[in-house]
């Protein structure tokens, strides 16, 4: 077997590879009005990580509604089937994530619950071994019927908040920070240990010190509030920190912004990555936005078949944008990057922290 370059890529699920917000998802599907409970939930989640809420990361959404699938009887099973049958990739996806981990020592270090993460897995043959997710265990802490009746009254109360008016959310510090924590079933919320923001962080740490890989040759990919500190360790250690169809937070956090349907860009970021320096790629990019990408891939680019490949999917369409961050251009990638979320994600998800 062809021997792989010390380099690294590791990268979010949820965005960058896929067009799920599968916790959004499954709440929608399992709890009652779940899709507006959950986006409540996210907001909420945003303004305790802004206010840097003390013990608190991003991502712990995960964390925060996983009484409520005990509440209404949801079980492991449950969403292990939901998630088989509901892994939709972006276009491409597949075929990037196969031809990486040929390049580089490729991961997916993700947010997502661990039975979706299993279900993309099988479904693009990613090794599960190479992933690092947030662990929830739906059927191994029982709930009584008083904590049941309790959280179906809390659903209720804040089902009845407005997620634009922030300074209602007093009412769930109560429900979260005071009244859970003296419930039995808080017991479950202690085992959920979320993937998110200072998690990620960590995650890519530990994959680098066990995979003997140099900070300052890795390559990560997030989209969300969830890769801030993951994308802000890449650009401290002189790595490579994309955004892909990034929203605010991960735009204000990455060095490059990929906005595209289609992952090929990726794979053709992978491609230089696993070639030539940091330096190099960013050169790259620099040119294919100044310049246009015909003169970026007949001066930088190796492999003319991944070339000849997006001139095919790019024949009839607007070419991806991939540009270098800069204080002038920043606001216009955020404006562009939500267009291309909520386009190919819808707009609830795309609009999601």
């Amino acid at each position: 077997m062809r021997k792989i370059s010390r380099k690294s890529f590791i990268t979010d699920c949820e965005g960058p590879l896929t067009l799920n917000d599968n916790a959004f998802e499954v709440a929608e599907k399992f709890i009652p009005e779940g899709g507006k409970f959950f986006k409540i939930l996210s907001k909420y989640d945003d303004c305790l990580v802004e206010a840097n809420h003390p013990g608190y990361h991003a991502g712990d959404t995960l964390k925060l509604i996983a009484p409520f699938f005990k509440a209404y009887d949801v079980n492991n099973q449950d969403l292990i089937n939901y998630s088989r049958k509901n892994v939709n990739l972006v276009y491409g996806a597949d075929n990037t994530l196969n031809y990486v981990k040929d390049k580089v020592h490729s991961f997916i270090v993700s947010t997502s619950y661990g039975q979706y993460i299993q279900a993309l897995c099988d479904n693009t043959h990613f090794p599960y071994d190479n992933t690092v997710h947030t662990h929830l265990d739906l059927d191994n802490i029982p709930i009584n019927e008083k904590d049941k009746q309790e959280l179906k009254i809390f659903h209720d109360d804040i089902l009845k908040l407005n997620p634009q008016d922030i300074d209602q959310f007093h009412k769930l510090d109560q429900i979260f920070f005071d009244k859970l924590p003296k419930m039995d079933i808080y017991d479950l919320v202690k085992t959920v240990d979320t993937v998110g923001g200072e998690g990620k962080r960590q995650a890519v740490k530990r994959i680098l010190k066990r995979e003997d890989l140099p900070a300052n040759n890795l390559m990560y990919m997030g989209d969300s509030i969830t890769d801030v500190e993951p994308l802000e360790f890449a650009k401290k250690n002189g790595g490579l920190a994309i955004a892909f169809n990034g929203n605010s937070y991960a735009i204000e956090a990455a060095d490059i912004a990929i906005i595209s349907d289609n992952t090929i860009v990726t794979s053709l970021l992978v491609d230089l990555h696993a070639r030539y320096d940091n330096d190099y790629v960013r050169e790259f990019v620099q040119r294919y936005s100044e310049k246009g990408h015909a003169e970026a891939f007949f001066i930088m680019l190796n492999d003319e078949e991944l070339v000849v490949k997006f001139d095919k999917e790019y024949q009839r369409k607007t070419l991806p944008l991939i540009e270098i961050i800069t204080d002038e251009n920043r606001e216009y990638l955020i404006q562009e990057s939500m267009k291309m979320r909520q386009s190919i994600r819808g707009t609830d998800i795309g609009g999601l922290g």
